[in-house]
């Protein structure tokens, strides 16, 4: 399998690589043909293209394609960036994927090789910023802004309206309180994985879970968007 794998990536004769990068953000009209995932159909799906299945090879792709590019957007802020991190992430997914031992665990398996894909990116990359800003100064910076939207039916308008919204407020924070509410809250990761992907304590977790989920809760107020309470 793994060798159908790198062929995959590779492309064959005139056949060129496949492009893991995704056109724009998930809160844009590109997300909503494709469903997701639940832990159980991922674990399922990983035990399928470990056991050499080749149909589970582009639904793998396809599925966390998606995610990834969500979390690398938001987390180094550039879509250069983010489409970068696609590629890199994803190689090295199926470079390592003998390495998976347990398929129930492949999202944060997969969101740890992210993650440092991620913060590799982010330190080569031109539009890093030249410092960190404080929780304070992020949220005094913080300018939302609603995409027009146009034709689109009133509830998928807002529906894509409040995702834009929320992408806005959770890429306002700073960088250490952004990573965590990305795993835990938008990719729905435990505690104990957050912690182990960040390298963190479960008890730093928690503490900066809640001061980005405040945050973002004090970003929204004013904007008509009401963040779920936890």
């Amino acid at each position: 399998m793994l060798l159908y794998c790198m062929m995959q990536l590779g492309g064959r004769g005139n056949r060129p690589p496949l492009d893991f990068s995704r056109p724009g953000p998930c809160h844009a009209l590109e997300s909503e043909s494709v469903p997701d995932l639940t832990r159980e159909m991922e674990a399922e799906l990983a035990t399928r293209l470990l056991a050499g299945d080749p149909e589970a090879f582009d639904r793998f792709v396809e599925h966390f394609r998606t995610k990834i590019f969500h979390y690398s957007w938001l987390l180094c802020g550039q879509r250069e960036d983010a489409e970068e991190v696609v590629q890199e992430a994803l190689m090295r997914v199926f470079e390592n994927l003998g390495d998976l031992r347990e398929p129930a665990r492949v999202r944060p398996w997969v969101f740890q090789i992210a993650k440092n894909a991620c913060l590799m990116k982010r330190r080569k990359s031109v539009f890093a910023p030249a410092y960190e800003l404080s929780l304070d100064e992020s949220l005094a910076e913080a300018g939302l802004q609603v995409a027009d939207l146009g034709d689109l039916p009133d509830a998928r308008v807002i529906q894509l309206q409040t995702r834009a919204v929320l992408d806005q407020a959770i890429a306002a924070l700073p960088e250490n309180y952004r990573c965590v509410i990305l795993l835990r809250d938008v990719e729905d990761l435990s505690t104990l994985e957050t912690a182990q992907i960040l390298d963190l304590s479960e008890d730093v977790v928690k503490m900066r879970l809640h001061r980005a989920r405040v945050a973002v809760r004090k970003t929204l107020e004013g904007t008509g968007v009401e963040a779920a309470r936890s």
